[in-house]
């Protein structure tokens, strides 16, 4: 295959499939295993991915991505804010066909990458926009989700008016995420957020399950 997947360079080729990818991916870990060989050659060489992330991509980046599709509703569009090289917005749009992803990035190399992987493993399900959260339109997916972008209130501030009123901002977090959650109930609240649910997925198939919380748009 011709394009980005195959120019290879001086980094490492990427480690081998774990067994639990084909349960987290089914039919579709082919193209998992085409996104997870880019980030560990072509993002890795660009700088979006650190050197030292390239052995752990699987159990840190794809498939504790990919598990939060267990917290999205059938058929929903969703926005990943501040996608960088795809997380977790790539490996939800893999494991789930039936979304629609928008991929929302404000730099130019990592929005073109993206591009880049959308076209090249044809992911028909997934729009990539160059832009900031706060720049979009107002009320436009059921959902809006992210990784490692901003402190819980602010993350609010622009995850929440992108959502249609009755859904929800679902964040990925680390286990600190209820004293986030306390410290920032007011800028939560200022954005429209209502009561906030921690919970965790993945826990049938990863280690260490994936902390999300989720946070209903409610006027």
């Amino acid at each position: 295959m011709s394009g980005p997947f195959t120019r290879v360079g001086t980094m490492s080729q990427p480690s081998p499939t774990p067994s639990v990818a084909a349960a987290v991916f089914g039919e579709r870990l082919p193209l998992a295993e085409a996104y997870h060989h880019s980030l560990a050659t072509v993002a890795a060489e660009r700088g979006f991915i650190g050197p030292k992330e390239v052995d752990r991509l699987w159990s840190r980046h794809l498939l504790n991505c990919a598990v939060i599709s267990e917290a999205f509703d059938e058929g929903c569009s969703v926005a990943d804010i501040g996608s960088g090289a795809g997380l977790p917005g790539i490996p939800l749009a893999i494991a789930r066909p039936d979304l629609h992803v928008t991929l929302i990035e404000p730099l130019l190399k990592r929005s073109t990458y993206l591009g880049e992987v959308v076209e090249e493993l044809g992911l028909d399900n997934v729009t990539v926009v160059r832009g900031r959260a706060e720049e979009q339109g107002r009320a436009l997916f059921d959902a809006v989700t992210s990784r490692a972008v901003a402190p819980l209130g602010k993350l609010a501030s622009w995850s929440l008016p992108l959502v249609k009123v009755g859904g929800a901002m679902i964040a990925m977090k680390g286990e600190s995420v209820g004293e986030e959650l306390e410290r920032d109930a007011r800028d939560i609240k200022r954005a429209k957020g209502g009561e906030a649910e921690i919970f965790t997925v993945g826990g049938t198939v990863l280690e260490q399950p994936t902390t999300l919380i989720r946070i209903r748009r409610t006027h």
